[in-house]
């Protein structure tokens, strides 16, 4: 299953958004245009249906409240509003469809609260809400029904696919120096500190088989590379990563992953979500630290992976090799365009002079990202 459309009002950067989504979609857009907030909307409705501590009031403290979510051109009307629609592929019909309004109470304890939720399974209906019991107790509209376990029986199936919904922008220093910074780590880790501990959980058959996956990647990816095992430290148990390069001396290219570079951690957090997940995987720059030459390759890989679990994979990204790839269609790429009232998200498809481009041969990097450059980049350099 797959978002097959999103419509937003008044998210963040978004006066409004209506937009078709394809299985893989790539997000570009200049720097603060709202990359990072339009994936927040799917990170959201995770956070809405999390089996431990989530909830619609925590999800919206921790983003700052409502005032920080809101849009700021919403001036006549603040209601902040999420449509997803859901099918098993990109021309399917609808199998579900999903609609969230929110508010922030004007006086009083200022809670957030529901405008309406409603539900179609089907195209049919099974969720209208405010109903009558919200209209006696309107302490109700504080939560979904998401949220609530004892009346979303019916539509558990949605839950689970939002609760599986999967972000990683992996920060190698918080991974490697995990032991000397010994902090705490952020809610559902999305920054990769726990990495070691998510590959620990899985079962050992289940490790093994992906593990050999990433090991014949790396074997291509990074130079003298030649295996790669999980392995336990002997005195603490804790789980690590062990690499042996090719050396004159046997068994003396041994490297664990405090050794590793940027690119070969951030390599590998990369490959492990696409095999982990099935449901939606979040990447955000999944360029940085990676040669221009892997950073080619790294579209279609994503599009081999889907063909076996089928995630849907978002990414944010600035990068033109990530886009030289010739299969992708212009319906995959999402361009996030600034204006005065808020960012317009527009495919980049629908745009008339890049179809063109796209007709006559370009690459959508090419095409695409010569629109998201600074107007007066330039100036950059007689700075002094």
């Amino acid at each position: 299953m797959m978002i097959k459309r999103l419509v937003v009002k008044n998210w963040r950067n978004f006066r409004h958004i209506d937009v078709r989504l394809r299985e893989r979609q790539f997000i570009v857009g200049a720097n603060a245009s709202g990359k990072s907030n339009l994936l927040d909307i799917f990170r959201f409705l995770r956070d809405v249906v999390k089996a431990e501590g989530g909830g619609l009031q925590k999800a919206v403290k921790d983003r700052g409240g409502v005032s920080k979510i809101r849009n700021l051109a919403a001036r006549q009307d603040p209601e902040i509003a999420i449509e997803i629609h859901l099918a098993d592929n990109a021309e399917s019909p609808d199998a579900w469809h999903y609609a969230i309004g929110i508010r922030q109470e004007p006086r009083g304890y200022r809670q957030t609260y529901l405008t309406y939720e409603r539900l179609w399974k089907d195209g049919q209906q099974i969720l209208d809400r405010p109903d009558a019991d919200d209209e006696v107790d309107r302490d109700r509209l504080t939560q979904t029904f998401l949220e609530q376990i004892n009346v979303n029986a019916d539509f558990r199936e949605l839950v689970r696919f939002f609760q599986a919904i999967t972000y990683l922008h992996l920060v190698p220093q918080l991974l490697r120096f995990a032991d000397s910074i010994q902090g705490r780590v952020v809610e559902d880790d999305p920054f990769g500190q726990g990495f070691l501990e998510r590959i620990a959980r899985v079962t050992e058959r289940t490790r093994r088989a992906r593990l050999q996956k990433i090991e014949q990647a790396l074997q291509i990816a990074v130079p003298q590379l030649e295996q790669l095992e999980f392995i336990r430290d002997e005195i603490t148990g804790r789980p690590h990563l062990q690499a042996l390069y090719s050396h004159w001396r046997p068994n003396a290219g041994l490297q664990r992953e405090d050794q590793f570079s940027d690119g070969t951690l951030r390599l590998m957090g990369l490959l492990w979500s696409l095999l982990d997940t099935d449901s939606v995987l979040l990447l955000e720059e999944p360029e940085l630290s990676l040669n221009a030459g892997i950073v080619s390759q790294l579209a279609p890989f994503i599009s081999r992976m889907q063909r076996s679990r089928r995630p849907q994979v978002f990414v944010s990204t600035h990068s033109d090799a990530l886009l030289t790839e010739q299969g992708i269609d212009g319906r995959e790429v999402l361009l996030l365009a600034p204006a005065r009232e808020g960012t317009e998200a527009k495919i980049a498809s629908d745009i008339d002079a890049v179809r063109t481009l796209l007709a006559s041969g370009f690459t959508v990097g090419e095409a695409v990202l010569p629109r998201t450059r600074p107007e007066h980049a330039e100036q950059l350099s007689l700075l002094e």
